[in-house]
């Protein structure tokens, strides 16, 4: 072997939610695997994490969902939406989904990637390189068969049967596949912010208003994470305002936490989320893969595009033992994993858009209707688990049929309700 070339089964570019998965399910399968990420180190960010349910069923079969430590996470069964000023609109309860993921695991920051990077390290086919940056692709006639990266130590080539572009929404490896690119930058982001309670809270409030959104959602011990809607690259306006302003806002929105908010002390314990959406018209060429948002990035309000790309790379992970068996990487090979997962992220990311248009507005009419689709949603138990059981990534079709539209907004009954409760 060449001084600076590295042969592998598998090469990753991207350590995040799902380039890690990714590495760590095709150890479980004795699958050489070598991961690339231009990091220094895992991450280190502000944000925590809401792991759905379908998430948790990932975490669970790599054996790493019982290694989360119990002081950096929490299990949160109800969440509350409220209007801005404290009215509350609806409130669901994980407890109604099957066991044993009936819940909603909210967690310290990075603790849930962290754990998966632990056990990465622990597997001897896998092999992660930090400070490494991809530069390129290596083909032979149309087939990828490898990637050049520059680290630490100068050069390197790694030599791979499949590649899999897991860099995010801004993706090298897109690019390099030319693979063309819809993104969608929103014209609003997120405030996220990391607050010391006074009082234990156990259940999450999600406040919706006039172009307002303010999310709070508790964690272990009294911490409370809050993701506040600003416009977008407007985080250094919201500062200049100062703390106290920021404080009387956050107050007319949520009264009941208005001593929470005074736990606010400095900006160190705030960081800025930007949101987008990517669409692609292919996720594979011969010989490489992309998955998570690279492939198809969403805005938050899905609660799924870190769920998502996890679900991306358990898939693949299913699928590439037997291409590695056939030597088959080809685009025709590859492509029973898009086919497998588009439809179920087609649709949760045109459930985002729908969400954004109601819950982001600032149009009064509008608001009006979402507050009364929620008020509907509280009093039907059907629609309110169709609602639920998607945000858990539990059902693949839209929750709302076209007649659901309209029962939701109040303008017919729900006669399938009413039958089901003669």
């Amino acid at each position: 072997m060449n001084k600076g070339m590295i042969e592998t089964d598998v090469a990753i570019v991207g350590a995040g939610g799902g380039g890690a998965v990714l590495a760590l399910a095709l150890a479980k399968q004795n699958i050489r695997t070598m991961v690339v990420d231009q990091a220094g180190s895992p991450s280190k960010s502000l944000r925590g994490e809401i792991i759905q349910p379908n998430g948790q069923a990932v975490l669970d079969r790599l054996g790493v969902l019982s290694s989360l430590p119990a002081d950096a996470t929490l299990s949160v069964r109800h969440f509350h939406f409220c209007r801005a000023g404290g009215k509350r609109l609806c409130s669901f309860d994980y407890g109604d989904l099957p066991a044993p993921y009936n819940r909603a695991v909210v967690t310290l920051a990075n603790v849930a990637h962290h754990a998966i990077i632990a056990a990465i390290q622990q597997q001897k086919s896998v092999t992660l390189h930090y400070g490494t940056s991809f530069t390129g692709l290596i083909r032979e006639d149309e087939q990828v068969v490898g990637i050049s990266a520059e680290g630490r130590d100068g050069p390197l080539t790694i030599r791979a049967k499949v590649v899999v572009g897991a860099d995010g929404a801004f993706s090298k490896v897109r690019e390099a596949l030319k693979i063309p690119v819809d993104l969608h930058l929103y014209p609003d982001g997120y405030l996220i912010a990391a607050l010391e309670s006074d009082d234990q809270i156990a259940e999450s409030f999600y406040y919706v208003g006039n172009k307002t959104i303010l999310g709070l959602f508790p964690v272990t011990g009294k911490k409370v994470y809050l993701l506040y809607m600003i416009p977008k690259d407007s985080i250094e306006a919201v500062k200049q305002r100062g703390i106290p302003t920021l404080q009387q806002i956050w107050s007319r929105i949520a009264p009941p936490f208005t001593r929470l908010f005074r736990n606010l002390h400095d900006w160190s314990q705030v960081a800025y989320l930007p949101t987008g959406r990517v669409r692609t018209p292919r996720w594979v060429a011969n010989g490489a893969v992309l998955i998570g948002d690279a492939a198809h990035a969403m805005n938050p309000h899905a609660s799924q595009g870190r769920m998502q790309a996890m679900v991306d790379a358990i898939t693949l992970s299913d699928l590439l033992p037997s291409c590695l068996a056939d030597k088959d990487y080809s685009t025709a090979r590859l492509s029973a994993f898009e086919r497998a997962r588009r439809p179920h992220v087609t649709m949760l990311q045109n459930l985002a858009d729908q969400q954004v248009f109601y819950w982001d507005t600032g149009n009064p009419v509008v608001a009006f209707m979402r507050d009364r689709v929620f008020q509907t949603l509280d009093r039907n138990a059907r629609l309110r688990y169709q609602v639920l059981s998607t945000t858990a990534g539990l059902r693949t079709v839209s929750p709302f049929s076209g007649i659901d539209r309209i029962i939701a907004a109040g303008l017919f009954p729900d006669i399938r309700s009413y039958e089901r409760s003669q």
